[in-house]
């Protein structure tokens, strides 16, 4: 008496279909191994930052006073533009490999691979420089009330910024030579979070409550979490058909 195969439509075995987790674990494992193997590139954001902190305190010349009114600003641009130098290879390397089809064809989500990559881009290009970012104030003559202001705004913003740079290379992903493409639609996306983040250190700064600032990045964070990843999955389903 023969038993009856397990094997539903699709050839995955009854109990074998990855859950989220696992599937979550597997694309994060792929992308650091990978992103290990490339070293230099995955430094390339983070010492682009570093760069423009660095010209900047340069080109203020020794007037610790005018670098202090500026440190803020120039530290949040420096994020933004580290983790725009990074959203043009967001998606293009798995859809030249022909990943972005697998992931199609995966027993989970599109929009929750999608979220776990942005993670991903979040956690390698944004977050060292949130942990470096109290050297950086140091070096702009940041005074120390204003630092903390200064890190809960880029906790906020920064994944904000990772989110809506995913919906952008997402809508872009099947076009070549899209980089200049990518920042000309990003950066005016970007623009109210660079308010709103560099607002809240300016309102610490001149002793207003910065936490209005903060209310509207965490309502801006809840929005773009449940929306981007959705929008972006559609994009890519539209860009590779």
């Amino acid at each position: 008496m023969t038993r009856p195969s397990n094997h539903g439509r699709h050839g995955y075995v009854e109990g074998s279909v990855p859950g989220l987790w696992a599937s979550a674990r597997a694309l994060l494992g792929r992308d650091l191994r990978l992103l290990w193997r490339r070293r230099g590139d995955a430094l390339q954001p983070a010492l682009f930052a570093l760069i423009v902190v660095v010209l900047f305190a340069l080109a203020l010349g020794n007037e610790p006073e005018l670098q202090a009114r500026t440190a803020a600003g120039v530290l949040w641009v420096s994020v933004l533009l580290a983790g725009l130098l990074a959203l043009d290879s967001l998606f293009r390397g798995d859809a030249e490999d022909g990943s972005l089809e697998q992931w199609m064809l995966a027993p989970v989500p599109l929009s929750w691979l999608v979220a776990v990559r942005t993670l991903t881009h979040w956690a390698t290009t944004a977050l060292p420089l949130l942990i470096a970012t109290p050297v950086l104030a140091e070096l702009l003559h940041l005074p120390h009330a204003q630092l903390p202001a200064l890190l809960i705004g880029l906790a906020l913003g920064t994944p904000i910024l990772s989110l809506i740079g995913a919906v952008v290379a997402a809508l872009t992903v099947g076009m070549r030579r899209s980089g200049i493409l990518v920042a000309l639609l990003a950066l005016p996306l970007y623009v109210p979070v660079l308010v709103f983040g560099a607002g809240s250190v300016a309102a610490s700064a001149q002793g207003f409550d910065p936490v209005g600032a903060w209310l509207l990045l965490g309502a801006g964070l809840l929005v773009a979490s449940v929306l981007a990843p959705l929008v972006a999955a559609a994009a890519i389903r539209i860009a590779t058909h």
